[in-house]
């Protein structure tokens, strides 16, 4: 996965901030709150087509596996990824979101509930499902319960996620299907993802590493689960639809609708992406606690998780078609109010945007992945984080500036309990 250059993304900011006038001469806080919707019905739909993409590449290597098919796959599940980690600002403000994620992108996970893992493989202590091992049994004993997963389907994969009261049994979503892609990543803070070998998905005498079958089963069951969950969600943004959340967010008063974005901007850039994606990881020097830890695909994921909040910010989004789909934003309406402090702020969220990006930069002209960025003893590479940590921290603190000039005072964005 490529993103534009430091260079580019630079005039791309130029160019928003020239063509917003077109929008701020008359803007209100209704038609702000309306695009926001039209912006997330855009992200959901991307994230919704891109996965059926995905499912149909998963139908095509199981009728026929080979290695030249799971590269395929691999390719469709990154690609999925854009859209949908761009999708995560509208968490935190808006619960039917956040009610709902979890079963999307839940992690870290402990793998060892889904299929084989290595002896030395690290998992949450006291869990009793992290060696289940649902692909090679068709009944598990987890805890006082008998489970039989004789059939894996969506609705089993579902009931499955958090099994024994445990957060790191996650059964379902993205990371679920990266897992079962790549298998696991045993290089620690050394260079290399996870190998699976294609071979673990041939039925027959080739099959390796044992019940083949019920791994493409989980696999396809998977992926049928992630578009009906999408599916849902996108259905819920749709301007098409009655009765959803779209509705629900805009009868509301447009100062609330106002809250909800800017609160969920700041959450996922404080306490979720500076806080739970990085200074967790970078602190306790964890592979464990890396995003998107077996395919080495995280510097993308905090990439685009840093889009997403620029986009509703600015009130534009590129769709996977290569289209621009912009709108009255909300610097539209702080240059309204005050266009230094409109310039001030966007130069901020410019330079995080491109902070964010030198961990892409690192990964993919450099061949320094976030894992290696994070381990104890380099320096360089720690310091990288940090200070997109610290870049992330001030953005947050430009999304309260913004806040209190188009009036949502004590914004108070989640920290996610850390101190910066």
């Amino acid at each position: 996965m490529k993103v534009k250059s430091l260079l580019s993304r630079a005039v791309t900011a130029t160019l928003f901030l020239a063509s917003s006038s077109a929008f701020s001469a008359d803007v209100n806080k209704q038609q702000v709150v309306e695009h926001y919707a039209d912006l997330a019905h855009s992200v959901y739909s991307d994230a919704l087509t891109t996965a059926q993409t995905l499912d149909k590449s998963i139908e095509s290597f199981l009728s026929e596996p080979s290695a030249a098919k799971l590269e395929q796959v691999k390719q469709a599940w990154l690609a999925s990824r854009v859209p949908y980690q761009q999708s995560e600002v509208f968490r935190f403000g808006n619960a039917v979101v956040d009610d709902w994620e979890g079963q999307l992108n839940a992690w870290p996970l402990d793998e060892g509930l889904i299929d084989y893992v290595n002896l030395d493989y690290q998992y949450e202590l006291g869990n009793d499902g992290a060696n289940a091992n649902i692909i090679a049994n068709e009944k598990l004993v987890i805890g006082s319960s008998t489970l039989n997963v004789k059939e894996i389907t969506p609705e089993l994969i579902a009931n499955l996620n958090e099994v024994g009261g445990s957060e790191a049994n996650v059964a379902s979503g993205y990371h679920a299907i990266e897992f079962l892609l790549w298998g696991q990543d045993l290089n620690g803070t050394n260079a290399g993802a996870g190998a699976r070998a294609y071979t673990d998905f041939v039925v027959g005498n080739e099959c390796t590493n044992g019940h083949c079958d019920r791994r493409g089963d989980y696999l396809k069951a998977a992926a049928e689960l992630l578009i009906q969950d999408l599916a849902w969600m996108e259905k819920q943004w749709s301007p098409e639809q009655t009765g959803n959340y779209r509705e629900e967010l805009l009868n509301d008063s447009a100062d609330n609708g106002l809250r909800k974005m800017l609160f969920g901007m700041g959450s996922l850039s404080l306490g979720e992406l500076a806080g739970e994606r990085m200074k967790v990881a970078l602190e306790a020097n964890s592979t464990e606690d890396e995003h998107d830890c077996f395919s080495d695909n995280t510097h993308n994921s905090h990439y685009y998780n840093e889009q997403g909040i620029f986009n509703v910010y600015t009130g534009s989004y590129q769709r996977t078609d290569g289209s621009m789909f912009e709108g009255p934003s909300i610097f539209d309406l702080v240059a309204q109010k005050d266009q230094k402090a409109a310039q001030q702020i966007q130069i901020q969220f410019d330079s995080t945007l491109a902070q964010v990006g030198e961990l892409v930069t690192e990964a993919e002209k450099n061949g320094q992945f976030f894992d290696q960025l994070i381990a104890a003893g380099n320096t360089q590479g720690n310091t990288l984080v940090n200070e997109t940590i610290i870049s992330l921290v001030a953005q947050t603190a430009s999304i309260e500036r913004a806040a209190k000039i188009v009036g949502i005072d004590s914004l108070s964005p989640d920290s996610a309990d850390h101190e910066f």
